[in-house]
């Protein structure tokens, strides 16, 4: 084992949820090696055909990472893990809710328009029409047509995309979505709260609802607020000093001051220790995949470590 590889506590949490066979009466090749592979450049932002010879060939390595991305093995490992943990008591749900822009390398860009993936909008992964696997969002997050489907956009960093995510109260991601770099964070809140979903062990419908949600000003909207208590959930959001002053100006029809509590908003740092986690590796912190689908890949595969090394 090597600085970086599975630990054999992790490779065994990971094991039997893995696919059995390679299709066509094929077999996979090992396991354990291939996913040390993808790990190894997820965490050095090598090149592909730079991988060292003891991962295999880098193709096998490679069209495993795409493969698995497409059809959401990737996500599937996460919900497993994020669901052994809620059984056992160690997930805290005070969620907090942020952003983060990652500069798109040049060699992100030039993806053929016709080979762009389509699906539903939501969530998850589905089949385009041509039958290629691929991540579902249209138009504006991972996975749809074009600069915009393949989440790639100017902004004031450059040509970036922008992760969103929400993470629990110990600095894990707990949902997680893409949408191009200039996109503003605002009305991403309610996509990416409805990503938040932990299966049982066992009988019951997994938990989608937290017991509390952190943001800063950006979600301050009365959209949001107003998404947020329909589904009975309390938060601590600051108001932006615009919407306060608005507030004043109407008197008795500007409604009430929103509540806010400075010191239970001090926990909302855990979102950004959790994306600090996140561009550890560097292949997350620049983003190198044409595909929106293969890089939310590369994400949740560092989502999925930090779940299993925390």
């Amino acid at each position: 084992m090597e600085r970086g590889d599975l630990t054999n506590a992790e490779w065994d949490r990971l094991e039997s949820f893995l696919p059995r066979g390679g299709g066509r009466g094929g077999r996979w090749s090992d396991h354990r090696r291939v996913i040390n592979g993808v790990l190894y450049r997820v965490r050095t932002g090598v090149q592909w055909r730079d991988l060292p010879e003891r991962f295999g060939p880098w193709e096998t390595v490679y069209k495993r990472h795409r493969r698995w991305s497409a059809d959401g093995t990737w996500q599937m490992l996460l919900s497993k893990v994020q669901a052994a943990e809620d059984a056992a008591g160690l997930i805290d749900w005070d969620v907090s809710v942020d952003s983060t822009a990652v500069r798109a390398h040049q060699h992100a860009a030039g993806a053929r328009r016709n080979g762009a993936c389509r699906g539903s909008s939501k969530g998850g992964l589905s089949k385009d029409e041509s039958g290629r696997s691929g991540a579902s969002e249209t138009g504006r997050t991972a996975g749809g047509g074009g600069q915009l489907g393949e989440c790639l956009g100017r902004s004031r960093g450059g040509f970036t995309t922008k992760i969103h995510l929400a993470a629990d109260g110990r600095c894990r991601p707990l949902a997680l979505l893409l949408t191009p770099g200039h996109y503003g964070d605002g009305p991403q809140l309610r996509p990416v709260l409805e990503r938040v979903s932990v299966s049982r062990i066992g009988v019951g419908r997994p938990r989608t609802r937290p017991d509390h949600v952190l943001a800063d000003k950006a979600y301050t909207s009365r959209e949001n607020r107003r998404y947020l208590r329909r589904r009975g959930i309390s938060h601590t959001i600051p108001e932006r000093l615009d919407q306060r002053r608005h507030r004043h100006n109407r008197g008795s029809r500007g409604g009430r001051p929103t509540g806010f509590d400075p010191d239970r908003y001090k926990k909302r740092n855990t979102v950004e220790r959790a994306i600090n986690r996140l561009k550890g590796f560097r292949a997350v912190a620049t983003r190198y995949e044409k595909r929106a689908y293969t890089y939310l890949g590369t994400v949740t595969l560092a989502a999925l470590m930090i779940w299993l090394r925390t």
